[in-house]
């Protein structure tokens, strides 16, 4: 059942949810002209909506992909839902009913993949990587650290693709890596903020977490850099680079290009990405990948969208809202958010997202 405060759930009066409705509705809107608002002179991009339905909790039916041949720089936005003030618990846990994952693919993970000399013992050079030696459990690696920052790789016993994609900070090269993940401490708090997975290009992000709340849910993916149909959408990586200084991951990409995503904000409200492409495809340049099943069994259920008017920075465009499934292609699109403004019984506290900040190349 939705974790949330009972005073707003199916007891409530219908004014009293007529004002809830309102109050979201407006601090969404906020949230929209806020953000809309924000950076450079906007290009518009298109808007594919490739969601079907889906009666399992854990598969991503929700796909909405943005394409330009134009694009050479935007944001990703990602911030807790209106609702997360309400919480007094959270529900994390997998939803495995009507589910049936058998035909997945399966990969065992590469023993052989090297350690980078910081990850192995002093003094010693790099050689088979005893994290992948065994496939009883995952294994965690420390391949950065500071005291405030610090990035985390995992192997698994298996994944659905092969984890052929090296992770280089510097000079040092991790290889059979499955997943990183960025954490940072913000205010005495330490939180992981952002996952990256090497071997398909799938990303998750969240904010840190609000005062009231411990922790927060992933929910959504997303994606970066020309997307192709492999079973799935996916992104093949060449390298996953990381500078610390700059809180940069350089993306260079099997088809050609690369991009460069900093994160640019860390707080309590928002985590902000800034992305640059360089010399990528044209097409689809970014995803958003996510299930729904109902609207209260959703880790996206709306999407709202801002098309660019004639007036400067574009002022004018017209702003279009949409349940997930039912949403058409749209074009001229400057800002895009998908999320939630009912509470759900998956992923409650997983966040929402907003693409927007278009610019040419």
């Amino acid at each position: 059942m939705p974790a949330f405060d009972p005073s707003v759930s199916r007891g409530t009066s219908m004014p009293a949810r007529a004002k809830l409705a309102a109050a979201l509705l407006a601090g969404f809107a906020a949230t929209v002209l806020a953000v809309a608002s924000a950076g450079a002179e906007p290009l518009g991009v298109t808007v594919r909506n490739e969601s079907v339905n889906a009666t399992c909790a854990e598969t991503d039916n929700v796909t909405l992909k943005l394409v330009s041949d134009d694009v050479q720089k935007f944001n990703i936005s990602v911030r807790h839902p209106a609702y997360v003030g309400m919480l007094l618990a959270d529900n994390t846990a997998p939803d495995w009913e009507t589910c049936d994952m058998s035909g997945d693919p399966v990969v065992p993970a590469d023993a052989k993949a090297p350690l980078p000399p910081s990850a192995a013992a002093p003094g010693a050079k790099p050689g088979p990587n005893p994290a992948a030696a065994s496939p009883a459990a995952p294994k965690r690696i420390t391949i950065f650290e500071t005291p405030d920052m610090w990035l985390t790789g995992f192997i698994f016993p298996s994944f659905w693709r092969a984890a052929t994609v090296p992770v280089r900070i510097g000079g040092d090269v991790t290889q059979g890596l499955h997943m990183v993940q960025l954490w940072m401490r913000v205010d005495g708090k330490a939180e992981e903020v952002l996952v990256i997975y090497p071997p398909d290009g799938y990303m998750r992000a969240r904010p840190m977490s609000p005062a009231h709340m411990r922790d927060t849910a992933y929910g959504s993916s997303f994606l970066v850099g020309p997307v192709e149909q492999a079973e799935r959408p996916i992104v093949r990586l060449k390298e996953v680079g990381f500078t610390p200084q700059t809180r940069t991951f350089t993306l260079h990409y099997a088809a050609g290009g690369k991009a460069r995503m900093q994160v640019v904000k860390v707080g309590s409200d928002e985590l902000r990405l800034e992305v640059q492409l360089d010399g990528t495809p044209p097409g689809t340049f970014a995803a958003l990948r996510s299930m729904y099943v109902t609207e209260g069994n959703a880790d996206v259920a709306r999407v709202a969208w801002r098309s660019l008017g004639t007036g400067k920075g574009g002022a004018g465009g017209l702003m279009g809202e949409a349940p997930v499934l039912s949403f058409a292609d749209a074009q001229n699109v400057s800002m895009l958010w998908a999320g939630r403004l009912v509470p759900s019984r998956h992923n409650t506290s997983a966040p929402d997202f907003i693409f927007d900040g278009f610019s040419g190349r």
